[in-house]
């Protein structure tokens, strides 16, 4: 009988261990999976307020484009006008899309950076 309850008595100990061994996982796959959104909001709010400040840059680039185009005297200064505004509208879209790429990029790896030290426990 003594043998028989100190079996069970070690049993509970291990379920218990194991159980506090899972809360503590939980835990800190929460803090990680917590990190990582963190990363990711910021990622999105900087995005964002980039994305609005190109939007102001463009439209602002836009309306003194048609005065110029507006105020042309002849249809060749005109078409000039149509020709510079296109080619630095195209310009400037491509270099603000590579900037946002390399945010995203920078977001992500950010995002991952939390991932790293599980990952890393698992390979091993």
């Amino acid at each position: 009988m003594q043998a028989l309850r100190a079996g069970s008595l070690k049993e509970v100990s291990e379920m218990m261990n194991n159980f506090e061994e899972m809360q503590k996982l939980s835990k800190d796959n929460m803090d990680i999976a917590m990190a990582s959104f963190g990363s990711m909001s910021k990622g999105f709010q900087a995005i964002a307020a980039e994305v609005a400040d190109y939007q102001k840059k463009s439209f602002e680039e836009g309306t003194a484009a048609v005065e110029k185009l507006v105020a042309s005297k002849s249809l060749d200064k005109a078409f000039e006008a149509q020709a510079d505004y296109v080619k630095t509208s195209y310009e400037g879209f491509v270099g603000e899309m590579t900037k946002i790429s390399e945010m995203v990029t920078d977001m992500s790896k950010d995002a991952y950076k939390p991932y790293e030290g599980v990952l890393g426990k698992m390979g091993k």
